[in-house]
């Protein structure tokens, strides 16, 4: 039987997601700023009309906008896209000019741009040290406790006591990296490296394509070898070690993330598969269904995902910040304004697009296109 959340829900859901981890990453950029004297006009959750808002002491403008998709943080004197200075900004005073974004060295400017990724990793990675505390460490060896029957496993030859040692030419230590591995691979095929008696081995196959359904009637299409494992081993973790464990498992997030966009661009994995804001709300109200530390851990995932994007090196985005600092400091001057305005014109033109694809996926995911076509048929 299939379950909803309900709209509501779901839209509470989604604003106790989005909402708190905009506001860590505005926080990262303000903190920064704050740190290297820069004074902060306005600190926004959310864009468009304001809502709700105060006014601190000095004199930073703190509001709540109507529509909750992200947010930013306005520094003094940042009085285009760009952050470029213009005659405005060389028209004030001399200590007032001391205080704005733009008249810091580029070092501190990275900086600040570079909080905001960077405090969302470490939210990220806090979850995940308290999953391990709470938890403990889930180590399954990469070894075969049976290839279940009718299975790639079975048809490749692979046996019960079989220790896995590669997949692809990546070596594996636990079944955890074979199923990281094989799970965005579906239809791939690959070398499978493996140990039997002491002896190494390896052969050729071609992972199947399995599609899931989940309690919500969500489809997934994932890689499948049909390897059982063998008994997992939990050991507990202490506090010194659980964040070894949360940065480990937040790298293996961030590298399959890596690997999903560049199935995406070599064409190995269809754009449909691309998720947007109405993604991630309906997943958001599924998860707090399943219980706290479900959606607790979604909320590390996003956290994650939000960090990765604004690395992109894409103009408006913190990345495409991040690589015209990096040009500044080699050239020792400023990317030409004309190049920089050109620049996040294309930036914002590809982000836009991006956002009419996501969402068109995310429309087609909840059948719109297909009861469109009934109803036009």
């Amino acid at each position: 039987m299939i379950q909803t959340p309900g709209l509501l829900l779901t839209l509470l859901a989604f604003v106790l997601v989005i909402g708190p981890l905009v506001f860590v990453h505005e926080l990262g950029h303000y903190a920064a700023g704050r740190w290297f004297g820069i004074k902060a006009d306005v600190f926004s959750i959310g864009f468009g009309r304001e809502i709700a808002g105060w006014t601190d002491r000095r004199g930073t403008r703190w509001k709540i906008a109507w529509l909750p998709l992200g947010g930013y943080v306005k520094f003094a004197g940042d009085m285009n896209p760009a952050g470029q200075p213009d005659a405005d900004w060389l028209a004030l005073p001399v200590e007032e000019r001391r205080r704005t974004f733009q008249a810091k060295p580029v070092w501190q400017r990275a900086i600040v741009v570079a909080a905001g990724p960077v405090i969302n990793f470490v939210l990220a990675i806090l979850i995940l040290a308290g999953f391990a505390l709470a938890y403990g460490d889930a180590q399954t060896p990469a070894v075969v406790g049976q290839a279940m029957p009718g299975t790639v496993a079975q048809q490749i030859g692979l046996r019960a006591g079989d220790r896995v040692t590669a997949l692809g030419g990546r070596p594996v230590e636990t079944f955890e990296d074979m199923v990281r591995f094989v799970k965005i691979r579906a239809g791939e095929q690959v070398r499978v490296d493996y140990v039997r008696d002491g002896a190494p081995m390896h052969v050729d196959a071609t992972i199947a394509t399995q599609v899931q359904r989940d309690r919500f009637g969500n489809e997934f299409r994932v890689g499948l070898l049909g390897i059982r494992p063998a008994a997992p081993v939990v050991r507990q973790v202490g506090v010194l070690e659980a964040p070894v464990i949360a940065v480990q498992r937040t790298g293996q997030i961030v590298q399959m993330m890596v690997e999903t966009i560049g199935q995406i661009v070599s064409g190995r994995r269809s754009v449909k598969e691309l998720g947007g804001p109405l993604s991630i709300a309906k997943v958001s109200g599924e998860q707090i269904t399943l219980g706290p530390e479900a959606f607790v851990f979604l909320i590390a995932l996003v956290s994650i995902n939000l960090g990765f994007i604004n690395l992109l090196p894409v103009p408006m985005l913190d990345g495409g910040h991040l690589l015209f600092y990096a040009i500044e400091a080699v050239r020792r001057r400023p990317v030409a304004p004309q190049t920089m305005e050109w620049a996040y014109r294309g930036g914002l033109m590809a982000v836009l697009a991006l956002m009419l694809l996501v969402t068109f996926n995310d429309l087609g995911n909840f059948g719109l296109w297909r009861h469109l076509a009934c109803l036009i048929g």
